[in-house]
């Protein structure tokens, strides 16, 4: 079984198309295949309403104040009981009605069962659900065919929201880094024996978010969290390279207009 974690806060409007996105999976049992959490850091909204709407579809909830979005993630690793783990926050969906009935295939095929990490692509959306790309097309981060915890050395190569993890080795996040995502998939790689890349887009991915809102905190906080596991100067070396590679995506789209 999978459990699936949304974190919310003031959120209502996106939350709703994060559960349709669960009800909508065909052939899937709640409390068999999957378990569902949503986690809300005490609302204000009618994110409460919204909740107690479709508490039948939910395997738990809880409303109450948190220290943050990790907090919150956190909060939602001590409740999960499944075997592996996949956060769906506030306003991501799963891509398809039949996304996990893949997932959960490829889980149990002979060939590519057993891993403990799972990864795949991302769609990137926009507040009105239109399409903006694939990550790995959008983005300079291509999706690896394998993936080691050394190819975050660039930063975030996997969505958060594509990147499903055994629960076991997946660990708290740092509460108080706005890149604690990246911090715990490194994390997970390297407890990881085994990964799997899935030939499927596993979420579409709602823009925005704490990261973007924060955006000079967020990049120090990467900057923290890479020399955290590769060292101080490699780490500088690196950023020269993101640099100079964001020069030359910009040039490009001077280029080409």
């Amino acid at each position: 079984m999978i459990s699936i974690i949304t974190v919310t806060y003031n959120a209502g409007p996106f939350l709703e198309r994060t559960i349709k996105s669960l009800i909508a999976q065909q052939n899937m049992q709640l409390g068999t295949d999957y378990e569902y959490l949503i986690i809300d850091g005490a609302s204000t909204d009618a994110t409460l309403t919204l909740i107690q709407q479709y508490e039948k579809h939910l395997s738990g909830w809880e409303s109450a104040p948190d220290r943050g979005l990790y907090d919150a993630m956190n909060k939602g690793l001590r409740r999960a009981t499944g075997e592996y783990v996949w956060f769906m926050n506030a306003g991501d969906e799963l891509y398809d009605p039949h996304t996990l009935t893949r997932l959960l295939a490829a889980m149990r095929d002979p060939h590519t069962g057993r891993a403990d990490v799972y990864y795949g692509d991302a769609l990137f959306v926009r507040n009105d659900g239109s399409a903006v790309g694939l990550r790995s097309r959008v983005t300079p981060h291509r999706l690896p065919g394998t993936l080691h915890w050394q190819d975050m050395a660039l930063g975030m190569r996997v969505s958060h929201q594509a990147f499903v993890a055994r629960r076991r080795l997946a660990p708290y996040y740092v509460p108080d880094n706005l890149s604690a995502d990246l911090d715990w998939e490194i994390r997970c790689l390297k407890a990881a024996q085994r990964t799997c890349c899935l030939p499927f887009v596993l979420c579409r991915y709602l823009v925005g978010g704490l990261s973007k809102q924060r955006h000079a905190r967020s990049l120090f906080d990467r900057f923290r969290v890479l020399v955290w596991h590769f060292g101080l100067w490699p780490t500088v070396l690196n950023h020269l390279r993101i640099i100079a590679r964001r020069l030359v995506r910009v040039g490009r789209e001077h280029q080409a207009e």
